[in-house]
């Protein structure tokens, strides 16, 4: 078998919805919706190996904390494991006052008792009704007409009414779906929501949950959009109802399908952390949610310590969070390219002399800050990268802001290193390649040992001091205009080194009163010859002077 050349006469076009004057596209999305963790669920069943009552509880707990305030628990009726799960978080009062737990059940009288004695004596819970309504279920799985189909929906939504009387002491909400929504047709599912609408009587002040679910994504996010608007415009009595979006990935569109059906009116969405989910998975909660966050939306979701979210859900659900998933990723703050090292050392260079707290830095739409994430990981080196990768890794390790030549001179030195190694080169790396090229330390011909210095009586600096000279140790002195030109003036006269300095900065590698000071030189020789040096120092002028001697050593 191969892929077609002529698909169509296999695949079908999904079919436009009729509403020439769609409002969804001109909206924006200005508040968070109700958000319903479908992991211990939905993401579970999905799972090689499901979560044993250690996962589940620890999964739980995680949703709790991140914020979830409704978290679907499991499907009770499926067997003991879900049911005594459940069971337990009901009887050791895991679960907290301002949650609302949820449980899943197909519309069948026995599981739904099943489903309402799992969650015996619980404050308040959610039971959700399914059954599928589209076409091809009615046709091919089924064989049932429309009313058929429509019956079970309404003598599950009774069952639900009468096991709700059952257990006064429970605040009962209800949610309906009309499974396969996405591949119905709209009237149908209108007419399956109405017909349980009619049964469980909600109101304004008790709304039921209408559950749209895209339970196969056969079609651009758009579509989906005007499905949920047209729904929404056509749905009597729809003070009473809240439409949650159910979203899956098989056209790697589920978060974009969940933020336009926001738009075209929805109130909720449910989804998985991570986007966990069967087939290609759910609509990722940690993805909507800081999408919103970037938008200046709170989405009242917590996710500060990203990376001990990923822990618990790769441990729970052993599956990896892949290292480009949006926000997550091991790599998705990460600039290997060197164009994009320069823009993102400038945009944070730029973000240091702001007067306000807006966020502006190329290629990082959120601080990484904001997740719990270190700014040393942002650019990373390898063959790849340009200078501005290494001066940044250098500045964050090290403390250490190269000048712009500098840079270009260094450069060198790390591509060459990354050329041999061939892989990406850690910060320890690239130090030890900048001790070599500047001889920070090890085999150097010039050494400071000690030195002072004094005013002529014209005017002029006087160097002097001790310097070792291939472990012997000499006394030198020298006059220039300033303490640079005076210690450029005693190698000259003391050894013969010519120095001609073209530049020279200075910075403070810290904040603090005792930081260490960073002094660069930019020297260039009699044959035409451009070296650097580097001085390290808690004195600022002892490290212009070992600045100086750097520069002499690799002359």
């Amino acid at each position: 078998m191969t892929m077609l050349k002529n698909p169509s006469v296999k695949y079908r076009p999904f079919p436009q919805v009729d509403l020439p004057d769609r409002q969804w596209p001109t909206r924006t999305i200005t508040h968070a919706p109700r958000w319903l963790s479908t992991d211990l669920r939905d993401g579970n069943q999905a799972l090689i190996d499901p979560m044993g009552a250690e996962k589940k509880t620890r999964f739980f707990d995680l949703l709790v904390k991140v914020g979830l305030k409704e978290i679907e628990v499991g499907f009770p009726a499926a067997g003991s494991t879900e049911f005594d799960f459940i069971r337990g978080l009901v009887d050791t009062g895991r679960i907290p006052e301002d949650v609302l737990v949820q449980v899943l059940t197909q519309s069948r009288q026995d599981l739904i008792e099943t489903s309402f004695a799992s969650l015996a004596g619980v404050h308040a819970a959610i039971v959700h009704l399914y059954n599928a309504v589209s076409p091809l279920w009615r046709q091919v799985v089924f064989g049932m007409e429309r009313h058929e189909i429509r019956a079970i929906a309404e003598n599950g939504a009774k069952v639900l009414r009468d096991q709700a009387a059952k257990y006064p002491q429970t605040k009962w909400h209800f949610e309906y779906s009309p499974e396969t929504f996405s591949t119905a047709e709209l009237d149908f599912s209108l007419e399956c929501c109405e017909a349980v609408m009619d049964i469980l009587q909600p109101s304004p002040e008790h709304p039921i949950i209408l559950n749209l679910p895209a339970t196969v994504e056969a079609a651009t996010p758009n579509i989906y959009a005007d499905q949920i608007e047209y729904f929404c415009r056509n749905l009597p009595n729809r003070e009473s109802a809240v439409i949650s979006l159910h979203t899956h990935n098989d056209r790697g569109t589920g978060v974009a399908a969940a933020e336009l059906g926001l738009m075209a009116g929805a109130d909720r969405v449910e989804g998985c952390l991570f986007g966990n989910g069967e087939r290609t998975g759910n609509c990722c909660l940690v993805t909507v949610g800081l999408n919103l966050y970037t938008q200046g939306v709170d989405p009242g979701l917590d996710f500060s310590d990203i990376d001990e979210v990923i822990q618990t859900v790769e441990y729970c659900n052993q599956l990896k969070v892949a290292e480009r998933h949006p926000y997550g990723g091991e790599l998705v703050f990460t600039a290997f390219s060197g164009s994009h090292q320069d823009a993102i050392k400038k945009g944070f260079a730029a973000q240091e002399t702001r007067n306000d707290q807006l966020w502006a830095v190329p290629y990082l739409p959120i601080d990484p800050a904001d997740l719990g994430r270190s700014y040393e990981a942002v650019i990373r080196v390898n063959s790849q990268s340009g200078k501005g990768g290494f001066a940044w890794v250098i500045e964050q390790d090290q403390g250490l802001k190269l000048p712009k030549r500098m840079q270009a001179h260094f450069s060198r030195h790390v591509q060459e290193l990354a050329d041999e190694l061939g892989r990406e080169l850690q910060a320890s790396d690239i130090w030890d390649v900048f001790r070599r090229a500047y001889r920070l330390d090890g085999e150097q011909r010039y050494q400071l040992i000690d030195w002072d210095e004094g005013r002529t009586s014209d005017g002029t600096r006087l160097f002097s001091g001790k310097i070792g000279v291939e472990g012997r140790e000499q006394s030198v002195s020298g006059r220039g205009n300033g303490l640079i030109s005076s210690v450029t003036a005693t190698l000259k006269d003391s050894f013969g080194v010519e120095l001609e300095v073209k530049d020279y900065a200075e910075h403070s590698m810290g904040q603090s009163s005792d930081a260490r000071a960073a002094a660069y030189v930019e020297c260039v020789l009699p044959d035409g010859r451009t070296v650097w040096g580097v001085g390290i120092d808690e004195d600022v002028a002892t490290a212009s002077v070992r600045a100086v001697l750097s520069a002499a050593n690799a002359a």
